[in-house]
């Protein structure tokens, strides 16, 4: 069947967990029956046409039984739909069936992992496949790694406008946010370790900020590891528990776009606490406390509630650095929760922009594979805000 005829544009795998059910959810209320053909995909027919019901998504909107302990089911999953947007993770346990058949299919395909040295295990082993069959694959589809990715592509397409080149440096800083890290999140790190720790030989890989870069070898990069005081911002910052995912992604969108900010790019992530020694004090706490990877975290399928989501944002800053010493600021700016309420509209719109690429096959990112095009999606329906600041 040829791509464009198959019966569902989306299929959102996970519909019943906490998030895919925000991601479907977002579909049936922003775009009714006049948007995308969509359906719902899980393991338990039952269980979906409760979230259905849930939802109030119409009563037609089709359901699938698909379990990624059985790759038939999958395989009929990707085979009607264009693109698969899968929130079931940790992706390190549970992901490589869905991508797999999504590869093979040549279907297109978004989630939300955050752990990257599976990302570039399934690089290295489905890359060729995705190439040939023009499956497009976009990890970190969420807030990690969407504001970091697309916002260092627009703060260079803003360098080239001003300055005529792109920042060689660039800093990604946490200015503000309001909401907390989802329990998939905090999941995919302890499956991260629990890997790390039964395969010492992938802690370099986790390591290295080209870990998603193979063939590619940058400069040394910022550790990011301490607090540190930043002159050129006024105050002091903490470690990103992010950064490690984030950076590697940008790395990679440099790569895939044939390194249009150089071969010596160098960027970092820190979160912004204040000047004085308040914001001394606040950097050190959350360098020794990081806000995940203890035994209070959030457990998968747990989440905040409808007004927490919805009284969420977050906030954050670019600082492009050139060579004469001129600075480039550019914000990107997000209304809702940014682990559950801003991340459900980031996948589900990167899922539509994946019906309208041109791009080639590949295992990328948001901004590789869509650039532009999904930072006017997320502009006008997702409510964030990419802008330049004087």
């Amino acid at each position: 069947m040829d791509k464009q005829e198959r019966p569902y544009d989306i299929v959102v795998y996970g519909a019943t967990g906490f998030t895919g059910r925000l991601v479907a959810e977002y579909l049936a209320r922003h775009y009714g029956q006049e948007g995308p053909r969509w359906a719902m995909a899980g393991r338990s027919a039952a269980k979906l046409a409760e979230v259905r019901a849930l939802i109030d998504a119409p009563k037609n909107t089709p359901l699938i039984v698909a379990d990624s302990d059985d790759p038939a089911t999958l395989a009929a999953m990707a085979a009607q739909a264009r693109v698969v947007v899968t929130t079931v993770g940790p992706y390190q346990l549970y992901g490589e069936p869905v991508l797999a058949a999504c590869v093979a299919a040549g279907t297109d395909y978004a989630d939300l992992c955050g752990e990257p040295v599976w990302m570039r295990q399934m690089i290295d082993k489905y890359g060729d496949d995705a190439n040939r069959t023009g499956a497009r694959i976009c990890f970190s589809s969420g807030f990690d790694s969407i504001p970091f990715d697309l916002g260092v592509l627009m703060l260079q397409k803003e360098a080239v406008s001003r300055f005529g080149r792109p920042a060689p440096r660039v800093k990604g800083r946490m200015r503000a946010f309001k909401g907390g890290v989802s329990g998939g999140t905090a999941a995919s790190l302890k499956a991260t370790l629990a890997a790390l720790g039964k395969e010492p030989a992938l802690i370099p890989l986790m390591a290295s900020p080209f870990c998603l870069t193979p063939g590619f070898e940058g400069p040394a990069q910022p550790a990011g590891d301490k607090a540190q005081y930043d002159e050129a911002l006024g105050s002091w910052e903490a470690p990103f528990i992010m950064a490690a995912i984030n950076t590697k992604n940008v790395h990679r969108t440099n790569a895939l776009l044939g390194h249009p900010w150089g071969t010596d790019f160098t960027y970092d992530e820190m979160v912004l606490t204040g000047p004085g020694d308040a914001g001394r004090a606040a950097a050190e706490y959350v360098a020794a406390n990081p806000p995940i990877g203890r035994a209070d975290d959030p457990q998968p399928g747990e989440g905040p509630s409808k007004e927490e989501r919805e009284t969420g944002f977050y906030d954050v800053l670019f600082l492009g650095e050139m060579p004469d010493g001129q600075v480039l600021r550019y914000g990107v700016k997000g209304k809702y929760d940014p682990g559950y309420g801003s991340t459900s509209r980031m996948i589900a719109e990167t899922g539509i922009a994946l019906l309208s690429s041109t791009a080639a096959g590949v295992i990328g990112t948001p901004g590789g594979v869509l650039g532009e095009a999904l930072v006017a999606r997320l502009r006008a329906h997702a409510d964030i805000a990419f802008a330049a600041e004087d």
